[in-house]
């Protein structure tokens, strides 16, 4: 029997039994579907993961105190004494050489006020290079400088404090007090939105490092030194030489280093490999709707097996080959299979669109989901199908003619 006469011969026989094809189509589409909208969603949680890193700085290192804390109290002895001050940054910025930017930052919390208006931001201390370590950029005004206003009362704000302070009007030369103590807005920053934790970073208020060290906290120690380093690849040895220059000013002879440092590839790998694995549990949960599906589909080929054996017996009577038999119920598994994975592939695509649009989730779906989602349905229908059209093509042609 020629291939066109088979793929008709089992086309009649779906199309006889509708219900029954549109419910084995059904459970394929559903599989289908929840692979790839699974899998979008870990892909385009990975891309957002990537994304709002890069934002807030490319090849950022983030150095602080190797200090084990608990609920605010100093947990290890070994390294209490150990913090960070700014004859750091000055040695990080005239010995390091895999790194091109350093800044300390130094936080106080408290509520900025101007008049009747009033927010709840973090007020950090930072070097000018923190503006280029961390990807911000001056939208209005001047960014201060780092020796001529080193103690003065002068700040940077973001978008967000720009909007909560200053709805009605240009914040430059107006003055915010904070803790009371009043400081001169002289800039304000490009919108960034939400950082990799889901935090504003257009909340933010910038000062000079020894305003908050000076006025505010009292201090000499830094909380944080961020830094960046000279380019993609870097990571490793800028994070050598960083530790090594900070061991070397303290003649640190103990097997325990007295800090800690943080690379942005770290940060992205850990995060990313959370993702991965997120979306991995998710896939699999999702493909067992797809090996029900599959089971589906066997399950139909073996009842259709036993409602036509008459007909197969009298196909092999007048001359149907094994072979023939074989292949007719085959196709017709395979042709349920891929009829479903094309809708679950259309249905999968557009529910990933839907939860993007609706929930402003995340969402990317890869040629590679799809190309292997319809992969995976042919070999579904090819494995689910194989059993039952090879017990047709077995079929002993009398005994099936006599068959009630």
């Amino acid at each position: 029997m020629s291939p066109i006469s088979l793929i008709k011969v089992a086309l009649k026989a779906l199309f006889r039994n509708r219900m029954r094809t549109i419910l084995s189509v059904l459970g394929i589409v559903i599989g289908v579907a929840a692979v790839i909208t699974m899998v979008a969603m870990g892909e385009g949680s990975k891309q957002s993961i990537k994304n709002q890193m890069t934002s807030m700085g490319t090849n950022a290192i983030i150095i602080m105190p190797n200090q084990n804390r608990r609920g605010g109290v100093q947990m290890s002895a070994d390294n209490s004494s150990e913090h960070l001050e700014e004859a750091d940054v000055i040695a990080l910025r005239e010995q390091a050489q895999y790194i091109n930017a350093v800044s300390p930052m130094i936080s106080a919390n408290g509520q900025a006020i101007v008049g009747n208006n009033n927010s709840p931001t973090q007020l950090s201390g930072i070097s000018s290079d923190y503006l280029k370590i961390r990807n911000y950029e001056i939208e209005d005004g001047v960014m201060f400088d780092d020796d001529a206003d080193r103690i003065a009362k002068v700040c940077v704000i973001g978008q967000t404090v720009v909007s909560n302070l200053f709805p009605d009007g240009n914040p430059i030369g107006k003055t915010i007090r904070y803790k009371s103590i009043p400081l001169k807005v002289i800039g304000t920053l490009k919108a960034k939105g939400s950082g990799d934790f889901g935090q504003d970073q257009d909340d933010v208020i910038f000062t000079p490092y020894q305003t908050v060290m000076k006025r505010f906290n009292a201090t000499t120690e830094i909380r944080q030194i961020y830094a960046n380093s000279i380019g993609e690849g870097y990571a490793e040895k800028a994070t050598e030489e960083i530790m090594g220059i900070l061991k070397e000013r303290r003649s640190w002879t103990k097997p325990t280093d007295p800090f800690r440092i943080h690379t942005q590839e770290e940060m992205i790998t850990m995060m990313t490999t959370t993702s991965d694995m997120l979306s991995l549990v998710l896939t699999a949960i999702a493909g067992i709707s797809l090996l029900v599906g599959g089971i589906g589909i066997m399950n139909i080929m073996y009842v259709s097996v036993t409602e036509r054996t008459k007909e197969i017996g009298l196909r092999m009577a007048i001359g149907a080959r094994g072979r023939d038999i074989l292949l007719q119920f085959l196709f017709e598994s395979v042709a349920i299979s891929l009829l479903g994975g094309l809708i679950g592939i259309l249905l999968g695509i557009g529910a990933s669109q839907a939860v993007k649009a609706i929930l402003n989730w995340p969402m990317s779906v890869s040629i590679t989901s799809v190309v292997v989602s319809f992969g995976v349905c042919f070999i579904t229908g090819v494995f689910f199908g194989w059993y039952p059209a090879r017990k047709a093509s077995n079929l002993d042609p009398i005994e099936a003619l006599r068959f009630e």
